[in-house]
């Protein structure tokens, strides 16, 4: 698809940026025109500018927006997308204290954290539309999951109810606030957990109406609507790009 630089002047900062719908999104946004910060917690980050942090530790947080800030002068999009599903998140029985506060860290804290010391600097902007935040939930939020996965589950119902609580109390201040909220996206990660359990990736795509999962660059489109003025009256919202799923009961094997 041709740019037709909706985002030209922008700085974009975009966590997670080191695979899946992250590193899409960079790809994209760099091609409608936008300045991006790829942040990852792995040191080969995609990007104009490539920073390792933990999203999960304030300072690092803190300081890596007081970086981009004082290298570019200014901050105008925040896509808050880091988060992990790891194994040992199933079952609400099964589940340890240890794996459920481990994904709600990474999920939640850092959303939590990235608002907080990024609404700030795009707060500073000029005019009326003074920045775009996007955080990453997931249709998850929003209905129950075929393969149970509690705290991610939880956490991203955290995402959500957050992004429409920020986008309210931002609205006047002219800093628009999302959730965008995927469904079950053909990544690298998603991959090598059906590939090691097959018939769960058989329960999840039963339901999706379109027949298969999402590809990163069609959840990084949404991404890049929500970023661009083209959403200029578009937040506080549930931004679900997930096949039908949410609006399907079940879908039927051919």
């Amino acid at each position: 698809m041709s740019a037709s630089g909706r985002l030209t002047g922008r700085v974009c900062v975009v966590t997670g940026a080191g695979g899946g719908i992250g590193a899409a999104t960079v790809e994209l946004f760099q091609r409608e025109g936008a300045t991006v910060v790829g942040v990852d917690v792995q040191a080969q980050t995609p990007g104009d500018l490539a920073l390792q942090v933990d999203v999960t530790d304030e300072t690092q947080v803190r300081e890596s927006f007081e970086r981009v800030r004082g290298e570019y002068g200014h901050i105008d999009v925040l896509f808050n997308n880091a988060g992990i599903s790891p194994n040992d998140d199933g079952s609400v029985l099964e589940t340890t204290l240890e794996a459920w506060e481990r994904v709600q860290s990474v999920n939640l804290r850092s959303v939590f954290l990235c608002c907080k010391h990024g609404i700030p600097h795009l707060l500073e902007n000029d005019g009326p539309a003074r920045g775009s935040v996007i955080n990453t939930a997931s249709f998850v939020a929003v209905m129950g999951a075929a393969t149970s996965q509690i705290s991610y589950t939880a956490s991203k119902g955290g995402v959500l109810a957050l992004s429409r609580e920020l986008g309210v109390e931002f609205a006047r201040r002219g800093v628009r606030v999302n959730a965008l909220c995927p469904g079950p996206v053909d990544t690298p990660l998603l991959r090598e957990l059906f590939a090691k359990d097959p018939e769960k990736a058989a329960r999840r795509l039963v339901h999706v109406p379109m027949g298969r999962f999402a590809h990163a660059h069609e959840i990084a489109q949404g991404a890049l609507f929500l970023a661009s003025e083209e959403s200029s009256y578009v937040t506080a919202s549930t931004f679900l790009i997930d096949g039908g799923l949410s609006g399907a009961y079940t879908t039927p094997l051919e």
